[in-house]
């Protein structure tokens, strides 16, 4: 079964759980993390996008020429630049760093308030529409031998054409993600690979199953990753501390801001009486604990460890419970419930 792993750089030190205090763009930082990733064996980094943060394909470009071998997976929203556009950004990007080491992540959009503020009002629902028509003339762009012409919902092009093309027989992979209403319909029928957060396995099983399903009526298989966010100690209970540090840690900066800083979008969904407002912290923290011990324990019955792959997704998603991996004899890892980064990318299932 083939595996990559990947990682997500940023532009600067910070995090959901640690303040930003350097610059927004850091260059050095961003070599020696690219770097680093390299070292370690990672395959792929994957770089993130909101309306506020870095251009990822110029993130990207420092990426891969601060690097030899590592690849990249560039988020990008549908709806702001045309396709024909990213076609060729990706495919100049592509022969510039030597080739088979550029992808393409597309990100519908699930925050309004973040679609606004580079002045898209659209509906998500045709939002998700524009991405399918968005990935089907990005495609065609890199592929297409002749100038085309397409009319679609939302494009319209006359004589399209890109004479860079990518520069291998590999082409420029296409991943996805989205489980909205009229997601699945998408990814299955356009993307490489479908990406998936790291919810409890029959969660994740079942995602695979229907989007499987939805990809054979298009006459296509696909490949999935999973996103988690590996925390590692030395013991299971330490494991279990550091995590509850970290979402003390993540609630408290959260709180801290209120000013349209891109890190808010972790920021804790559940109603204020699951969150055990009210309590006193211990208290609310020994709720947490005992709550993710019962999901880790129903997903994992004893003497049945399992493993999770993953890649790492264009934006946290919050509220959501993932499962333990639990690394013995020596190590354990537990994915925070609410935090997620960066992992493994297979095929699952």
């Amino acid at each position: 079964m083939p595996i990559e792993l990947l990682g997500m750089i940023a532009t600067t030190a910070g995090s959901e759980s640690k303040a930003i205090a350097g610059p927004v763009v850091d260059p050095a930082y961003v070599r020696e993390f690219s770097r680093a990733h390299e070292d370690a064996g990672f395959d792929r980094v994957l770089i993130g996008y909101s309306a506020s943060s870095p251009d990822g394909f110029a993130v990207a470009s420092a990426a891969l020429h601060s690097t030899e071998r590592l690849k990249v997976l560039i988020a990008h929203r549908p709806g702001f630049v045309p396709p024909t556009i990213v076609a060729r950004k990706l495919a100049t990007l592509d022969h510039l760093t030597g080739g088979g080491r550029v992808a393409i992540h597309h990100i519908t959009g699930g925050s309004e308030a973040d679609q606004r503020r580079d002045g898209d009002y659209s509906e998500k629902q045709d939002r998700y529409r524009r991405t399918g028509e968005f990935i089907d003339v990005l495609r065609k762009t890199l592929t297409e031998d002749e100038p085309f012409d397409h009319e679609g919902e939302f494009y319209r092009f006359e004589g399209a054409y890109s004479a860079a093309k990518p520069a291998t027989d590999a082409g420029i992979p296409i991943f996805f993600g989205g489980l909205s209403g009229g997601a699945v319909e998408v990814g299955a029928k356009n993307a490489d690979v479908y990406m998936l957060f790291g919810e409890p396995l029959a969660e994740v099983a079942e995602h695979i199953r229907t989007i499987r399903a939805a990809a054979a009526k298009e006459g296509r298989t696909i490949e999935f990753s999973l996103s988690t966010r590996p925390i590692v100690a030395d013991t299971e209970e330490a494991a279990w501390a550091k995590a509850d540090r970290i979402y003390a840690e993540t609630e408290e900066l959260i709180a801290a801001q209120k000013d349209g800083n891109t890190l808010s979008f972790a920021r804790s969904r559940e109603p204020e009486a699951e969150r055990g407002v009210g309590r006193s912290p211990a208290a609310d923290r020994e709720t947490r604990r005992r709550a993710r011990r019962a999901a880790v324990d129903r997903d994992h019955p004893p003497h049945r460890p399992s493993r999770q792959f993953h890649r790492a997704g264009g934006h946290a998603r919050t509220g959501r419970r993932s499962s333990a991996e639990v690394l013995r004899p020596r190590r354990h890892a537990i994915p925070h419930p609410r935090l997620r980064s960066a992992g493994r990318r297979a095929r699952l299932g």
